[in-house]
């Protein structure tokens, strides 16, 4: 159980302490893995910055998705999406999270490109791992870009996505996988939903 975010990225960094001063990236999902990712890259002392994958709603069930797409255009989707929504469905629902990834890149990382991952360590961290669909989209984000070894680093997953994870991913470090996984804020005593404003704190926070 973590007390917050903060509280669970400062574990987080102690269990992938190996990578401290070696120039790694740290890389967090926005907005719930800003706070983590930020904790985990001072402690590393590593480069911080943000990528933006979004997950790909149902129409009638948002809190539910049925894949992702990153900010390159890299896109997840699961096999049986198709059962459920037609291509034009998938196309508009895509084109709706493009436009707020974009949205994003101009205000949470100030239309900045994302650093160099060419031949480098990317440690990707995120505040947890439901379905995972966010993280895969990124994951393929950074094949795309040849990163040299893709981390996957977060407090908590469901023991199936973890399984999955470790087969996308180079390597895996996660704390918490429990046994009757509902949502990642199970395992926080103070969860709540994250802000542009609280992310653009952290960010010049980190510029300090």
């Amino acid at each position: 159980m973590f007390k917050n975010r903060k509280d669970a990225g400062k574990k987080l960094a102690v269990a992938i302490k190996k990578y401290k001063d070696n120039n790694v990236l740290v890389l967090a999902i926005p907005r719930g893995g800003v706070e983590v990712g930020y904790q985990v890259a001072e402690y590393l002392n590593a480069d911080f910055s943000i990528l933006i994958s979004r997950k790909l709603p149902f129409p009638d069930d948002p809190e539910a998705g049925f894949g992702a797409i990153a900010e390159d255009g890299s896109t997840f989707i699961f096999n049986d999406a198709a059962l459920w929504l037609s291509g034009e469905q998938v196309d508009h629902i895509k084109q709706e999270q493009i436009n707020e990834i974009k949205r994003r890149i101009a205000v949470l990382r100030k239309g900045e490109d994302l650093p160099q991952m060419a031949g480098r360590t990317v440690i990707l961290v995120d505040d947890g791992l439901a379905m995972g669909s966010t993280m895969r989209a990124a994951i393929m984000l950074c094949r795309n870009r040849n990163a040299g070894k893709i981390v996957v680093a977060v407090p908590v997953a469901g023991r199936r996505v973890a399984d999955e994870m470790v087969r996308m991913a180079d390597e895996l470090v996660v704390l918490e996988t429990p046994r009757n996984f509902m949502a990642v804020a199970q395992v926080y005593e103070h969860w709540y939903d994250v802000s542009d404003v609280e992310v653009l704190d952290i960010m010049q926070r980190r510029k300090k």
